[in-house]
């Protein structure tokens, strides 16, 4: 039973990682590049209702259960210590929730606060436009090394023998 559990953990984590990666991807390659070119006032509101919206969706379940399957696994690779894969496991775990996690905890959210309650039109919006765009899109880009890292890990230990 345990092993089915931590089998059907590692498939659930390799794939949301390999999801909530496929979605900072995105950001990091193309949208924050699109959002910084159009008007500041504009890239403001659109990323404001992305922000509005991406709480509502099917984002969310994913997000955080992903998180607390990489946590549970995390915990399962130290009580398997030895075994084949934990290493791996307990990596992926910990660069999960680290990476992903906690730099949207720290970085994201808060710059994304901040983006919400600045007037767009003004010259403070404008100002602190430039500035999410750089922060924010170098945050989302360690989200995205850490998701895809722990992807790769949890395959890994699927596939240890």
């Amino acid at each position: 039973m345990a092993q089915l559990l931590m089998t059907g953990l590692l498939w659930f984590s390799a794939v949301g990682c390999g999801l909530i990666a496929g979605v900072y991807f995105a950001f990091s390659t193309f949208i924050m590049t699109s959002f910084a070119r159009i008007a500041p006032a504009t890239g403001i509101a659109a990323m404001n209702a992305i922000n509005i919206d991406i709480v509502k969706s099917v984002f969310m379940p994913l997000f955080f259960g992903t998180t607390l399957a990489a946590a549970i696994l995390a915990g399962l690779a130290l009580f398997r210590w030895g075994g084949p894969g934990s290493m791996a496991v307990l990596a992926g775990g910990v660069i999960y929730v680290i990476g992903m996690l906690g730099v949207t905890l720290i970085f994201n959210v808060p710059l994304n606060d901040a983006l919400a309650a600045v007037d767009p039109s003004s010259g403070e919006g404008a100002s602190l436009w430039g500035r999410y765009v750089r922060d924010w899109t170098f945050w989302n880009h360690v989200r995205l090394i850490a998701s895809i890292v722990a992807s790769v890990l949890f395959i890994i230990g699927l596939t240890a023998k």
